[in-house]
């Protein structure tokens, strides 16, 4: 049986990794925090990604109901989280109307 040194690993063994929580199970974990936190639902997660010191996503948060829903306010929270899917951070970067998209960028993108 060979084992794996923890320097390619990145100086995790793999014990330490096995009992990491997968991505579903973080952005289920940061949905919930984030709304306990904010007192607002979070209605999706736009992005995320793995980093050395946990993960970085981006969470859809409804801010303020209006009627029609399409005129309804929307936030995108940038939230930060450690390697075991505990909130370490937030900040609102963007609150837009449900039915507005972003304006074209330049080039098409």
């Amino acid at each position: 049986m060979t084992q794996t040194s923890s320097k390619q690993n990145g100086g995790k063994t793999k014990a330490d990794t096995d009992d990491l929580p997968g991505p579903v199970a973080v952005l289920r974990c940061a949905r919930e925090q984030l709304a306990e936190l904010t007192g607002l639902a979070a209605e999706s997660v736009s992005s995320f990604e793995r980093t050395e010191e946990g993960w970085d996503l981006a969470v859809e948060v409804l801010e303020l109901v209006r009627v029609p829903d399409t005129m309804s306010l929307l936030a995108t929270y940038a939230v930060t989280l450690d390697p075991r899917g505990e909130l370490t951070g937030y900040r609102r970067v963007r609150r837009y109307e449900r039915g507005r998209a972003d304006p074209p960028r330049p080039g098409g993108g």
